[in-house]
């Protein structure tokens, strides 16, 4: 790592204090969106810093009282997920750009027209986003944005969210572990546990999720998980 590598600072305020670290702009954010960086990568230097610029470190002390830890890399994890990355104009617009496109990706996948029940193009929710002057934030993640878009463009058009409803049986010994994870990638509708420990369930997702879903749950249960799709 050299030192004319640029830089940004991420930082965080607790307790009364800011803490900040510098960070390679382009790790720092795949690590944001929640790809597979090690944090050692993302920073410029392994120092959590009270003030960067002018080279002043956080205490210990202070890094205890307000991380629990003065363990550089879990410190530095929780700056990156819950504080703020500063930004520079122009990269703020491509990370604009990149989750707009993201966004209408996942609307153009995910919904549907309820009148003909076919799909929306993707030029007419690309018009009906600037239309109703919807706002991207560059750190929220794509999904939640675009049902909060699909909200916005139900004023405009008909539209709305097709589902899947997937009838999932995971063995007893995946089923405790596979559940805590399947409750956070959709809706369960039905839940049932067998006397062997086994696990049936219904789970409503998006429709055009199906594919990553069942990849999820089959890679949580080492791929013995029954998977059927009943609705679409």
């Amino acid at each position: 790592m050299t030192k004319k590598q640029e830089f940004i600072i991420a930082w965080i305020e607790l307790k009364g204090q800011k803490f900040e670290i510098p960070v390679k702009p382009d790790l720092a954010f795949k690590f944001r969106e929640g790809e597979k960086v090690s944090i050692s990568e993302v920073l410029w230097a392994d120092t959590i810093f009270k003030d960067v610029k002018k080279g002043l470190k956080a205490s210990p002390d202070s890094l205890r009282k307000a991380f629990g830890t003065e363990d550089i890399e879990k410190i530095a994890e929780k700056i990156l997920k819950e504080g703020q990355i500063q930004l520079t104009e122009e990269e703020r617009k491509k990370m604009i750009e990149a989750k707009r496109k993201q966004i209408i990706n996942y609307i153009v996948k995910n919904t549907i027209d309820p009148k003909s029940g076919k799909p929306i193009p993707e030029q007419r929710i690309e018009n009906a986003l600037d239309q109703v002057r919807f706002n991207i934030d560059p750190f929220k993640g794509a999904e939640a944005q675009a049902l909060e878009a699909v909200k916005k463009l139900s004023i405009l058009m008909p539209i709305k969210v097709a589902k899947a409803l997937l009838e999932i049986t995971i063995p007893s010994e995946y089923a405790s572990r596979a559940y805590k994870e399947i409750q956070r990638i959709g809706e369960v509708k039905k839940a049932n546990w067998g006397s062997d420990g086994s696990l049936k369930v219904e789970l409503e997702i998006p429709a055009g999720a199906q594919i990553e879903v069942i990849d999820k749950v089959q890679s949580l249960a080492k791929g013995q998980a029954n998977i059927s799709v009943k609705v679409v």
